[in-house]
């Protein structure tokens, strides 16, 4: 089979190649894939550049997000998931085998039952973008009747979480962006107010829209560079929820945020326990079947374009997932 793989880390068009290799062959609790989309996301780049750390062996096939058909099933699985269209997380965390070829072998928990409707490319968004957005919104509790602010609302995650937000009953949504285009994505995501970060005083806008009182939680993607905004931005009793930052070690204004008892959440996906995650599963396939969701898919790519799918996500110039077509 044709897979993508790489051997060592380093930069994308120095070490990822296309090989050959043996089909893989299922072992007990498993199900092995036939890929059909790969997602290519941040966290993927980051471990092959080494920007993550990532302890485990080469050689390397990427990407943990993908979709597919189940055709084959190890022993303890049952026979009947043969044939069923999945959509695959957490491929290749802690693991040499992503989605990034034509078969992957996966736990049978790491799949997740893919809707008739709902494109192969589609579903290669849904482990990590749409599941980020799902966490973060409701991690701590039914944000029904809260004011939210989405950080990169037109972002891969941020696109989800607006949405999301919405379906599930924010009263007031706020949206952060860079650029006229990104602003239109996220109004039309459904953010009553698209704050453009270059061109406004964030800050005065957020107080403005929430008569001074501040959002009740914050989905954040850039912790390290937002934080001082955030604290400042969110009332009494809010919470911050971030699943990303640009800098691994920064200053946080403790002091301002013990006197609103603003809450922290940080995480990552990969390392939720297995009970959270099927919850997760299960929301944002809900959710997906209500309709109304936007995919934003900023580029189909085929597989062997993979170099130019890792340099487009760190890059950080497509606005919306880069998918690939396997």
């Amino acid at each position: 089979m044709r897979t993508a793989q790489y051997g060592e880390i380093g930069e994308a068009a120095d070490v990822l190649d296309i090989v050959d290799c043996p089909h893989p062959v299922t072992g007990p609790g498993e199900v092995r894939v036939r890929v059909k989309a790969s997602g290519v996301n941040p966290s993927d780049v980051k471990i092959r550049s080494g920007h993550i750390p990532s302890p485990w062996g080469f050689p390397r096939t990427p990407h943990s997000d993908g979709a597919g058909v189940i055709d084959a099933v190890g022993e303890g699985v049952d026979p009947a998931r043969i044939g069923e269209r999945v959509w695959i997380f957490n491929a290749a965390w802690g693991r040499t085998t992503g989605t990034a070829g034509e078969y992957v072998v996966v736990p049978e928990n790491f799949t997740a039952p893919l809707h008739d409707d709902i494109s192969f490319e589609i579903g290669a968004c849904l482990g990590i973008p749409a599941s980020t957005a799902l966490h973060a919104l409701t991690l701590n509790g039914d944000i029904r009747g809260k004011t939210v602010l989405v950080a990169g609302g037109a972002g891969a995650v941020g696109h989800y979480a607006v949405q999301f937000a919405r379906q599930l009953g924010a009263a007031r949504i706020l949206a952060t962006v860079s650029s006229s285009e990104k602003a239109e994505l996220a109004r039309l995501a459904g953010a009553d107010r698209v704050i453009n970060y270059r061109t406004e005083d964030t800050l005065q806008v957020i107080m403005d829209a929430t008569s001074g009182a501040g959002v009740d939680l914050i989905v954040e993607v850039d912790l390290s560079v937002n934080v001082n905004l955030d604290v400042a931005a969110l009332a009494k009793e809010g919470r911050l929820v971030a699943y990303g930052s640009s800098e691994r070690e920064f200053k946080m204004p403790f002091s301002k945020s013990i006197l609103k008892n603003i809450g922290f959440d940080f995480f990552i996906l990969y390392h939720l326990p297995k009970a959270r995650r099927q919850e997760i599963c299960q929301g944002v396939n809900d959710l997906i079947a209500q309709g109304n969701i936007v995919h934003n898919i900023a580029e189909v790519l085929p597989l062997h374009s993979i170099v130019q799918a890792h340099e487009r996500v760190e890059s950080g110039s497509a606005i919306g997932n880069i998918v690939l077509a396997v």
